[in-house]
């Protein structure tokens, strides 16, 4: 299984960029990882930006992958739970687990109904701060499954 993370718009912030990095090369002990960047749109209403972000965010999606949205209306699941989806999914042989960050308005209504909505919390989080949070949980989830003692 190949797990690829998706975003819209530049990590702007060098610390972003810092632990971005550390937990991307964590997370490729344990299985290929490749991160990718939409541009982010300017200067359209709210509904055009995301149709056009979404529209570039799908171009990255290989086909036949199986696609998680990070979406405050998403399900929630604790870290074990994460862990154990995807355990199920590398477990099944699906080729690639792709998760995908919204731009500042988030994603349209077409490419929500392509995935399935994933919620890091109830509260509410800059996307910058999603891309640190997931990176993190899914580097927690391979500890979690290879019995190591990270998680405690």
């Amino acid at each position: 299984m190949r797990l690829r993370v998706l975003w819209v718009g530049k990590n702007r912030d060098p610390w972003v960029k810092e632990v971005v990095g550390e937990y991307a090369g964590r997370i490729r002990r344990y299985v290929p990882l490749e991160l990718g960047e939409a541009r982010d749109e300017k200067g359209a209403e709210a509904e055009e930006m995301r149709r056009r972000e979404c529209e570039r965010l799908e171009k990255m999606v290989p086909p036949g992958a199986t696609l998680l949205l990070l979406d405050e209306r998403g399900e929630q699941m604790d870290s074990p739970g994460l862990a154990a989806y995807i355990g199920k999914q590398r477990d099944a042989g699906i080729g690639e687990l792709v998760f995908a960050i919204g731009g500042a308005y988030g994603f349209s209504e077409e490419f929500r109904r392509r995935g399935r909505l994933l919620a890091l919390s109830k509260m509410t989080f800059t996307h910058q701060m999603v891309r640190v949070f997931l990176l993190e949980q899914i580097y927690r989830a391979f500890t979690i499954l290879n019995n190591e003692p990270y998680h405690h």
